[in-house]
């Protein structure tokens, strides 16, 4: 497999293996491609984590409405009260 990088990422790569962090460029892409499956796995759970969120929110039931005024309320009279 050949693959072409912009002048900027191929900086990139011979920057890291000058570092001596990687040994080749090779194992800079290599880690770099292992990161973005992680990356992509990580988004998969999220997105699957926030998926069940949403259908325990509409299995809960009915909604009700939000009286911003109740709460604003209760929130002053425990502000009075310390």
């Amino acid at each position: 497999m050949n693959v072409s990088l912009t002048p900027q990422l191929e900086e990139l790569v011979k920057t890291k293996v000058a570092s001596g962090l990687y040994g080749s460029e090779n194992e800079v892409l290599c880690e770099a491609l292992r990161l973005l499956e992680e990356r992509d796995r990580m988004q998969a759970l999220r997105i699957e984590d926030l998926r069940s969120e949403i259908r325990k929110g509409l299995d809960s039931g009915e909604p009700t409405p939000l009286d911003v005024e109740a709460i604003k309320a209760q929130g002053r009279k425990r502000l009075a009260a310390q």
